[in-house]
């Protein structure tokens, strides 16, 4: 097991940012880690990654206890913050060589960095300072520092901040390439991020673990029975779905796709089948909606922006 979380608790003065939370990553594994602001993921990344002490529970990394053997630990993980710590006066390939230095490269440093910054598209601006680089290439320069000594996992805290639309995809891209090779803790706001790359997601809310599964079991569970989304072999005249009395709402998702809201599932079903056979109207398809990961989401998470 690349990561164990046992009944992880911290406390800030009266406060329980995490409440006794326990989950596990394999080898290989990436893994998207939601919550609203301040629900305790960063708190978490950061324990795990030894910048901060637990108040209770245990975590293991790569078979090392983060709190007995922080060193060991800290020489198997790549760690991205949120607020993405550089020193701006630096040039960049100086930075990474001054990180490969921490991390005791010696002879390995200058083709390690070479291959950080093609792999990372640093390629252009690598005798830049910094500090002259956009918010997409710093965090590019980042991405280069946590992976620079090739952990075994990589922690990363909103990977995708400040790109623009093409530079996720190509983060995106080199994340999924890890699949496999590297044990992944990913969090972040974007949704799409986390089905485009994740396997799994666990859910935190008010320091709690809400849900812990793959995302397809996720959407299933968040499947809204009463919808139905219904596809014709042609086009249907709007005056004619409105012939269907079980409904309470419908409207065209696409083509010759309808989005038809009840609160008679079954009544619907049953009476759609009747409409078209009596019509002669072929349906090609006919399922309840699908959750989004982000409904679900919502879902998990409504409470704490209440409180």
């Amino acid at each position: 097991m690349s990561i164990k979380v046992s009944d992880l608790t911290k406390i800030y003065d009266t406060q329980k940012a995490v409440d006794g939370i326990s989950f596990e990553l394999k080898k290989g594994e990436i893994v998207g880690f939601l919550g609203p602001n301040g629900a305790g993921k960063s708190t978490t990344m950061k324990i795990i990654t030894t910048y901060l002490p637990a108040t209770s529970g245990t975590v293991n990394v790569c078979g090392f206890d983060v709190q007995d053997k922080p060193m060991e630990v800290r020489k198997r993980v790549g760690y991205l913050p949120e607020a993405n710590p550089l020193y701006f006066e630096m040039y960049v390939r100086e930075y990474l060589e001054f990180t490969a230095g921490i991390h005791q490269l010696g002879s390995n440093s200058k083709k390690r960095i070479n291959e950080l910054v093609g792999m990372t598209g640093l390629g252009k601006e690598a005798h830049k300072k910094i500090g002259a680089l956009s918010k997409g290439y710093k965090q590019r320069v980042g991405l280069a520092q946590a992976m620079l000594h090739d952990p075994e996992v990589l922690i990363l805290d909103e990977p995708t901040s400040g790109l623009d639309p093409n530079q996720i995809v190509e983060i995106r891209d080199l994340i999924k390439g890890l699949a496999g090779q590297k044990t992944i803790l990913l969090s972040t706001h974007i949704m799409q991020e986390v089905q485009a790359m994740c396997s799994r997601v666990i859910i935190i809310n008010n320091g709690k673990i809400a849900a812990d599964d793959s995302i397809e079991k996720l959407q299933q569970a968040g499947t809204r029975q009463d919808v139905l989304i219904v596809a014709f072999e042609t086009p249907i005249e709007k005056n004619r779905i409105a012939e269907l009395k079980q409904l309470s709402s419908f409207e065209l998702v696409e083509g010759n796709k309808w989005k038809l809201t009840t609160g008679e599932p079954e009544a619907l079903r049953k009476e759609v089948m009747q409409w078209a056979l009596k019509n002669d109207i072929a349906i090609s398809s006919m399922q309840a909606q699908t959750g989004s990961l982000e409904d679900v989401f919502r879902s998990l998470t409504k409470n704490q922006s209440a409180q």
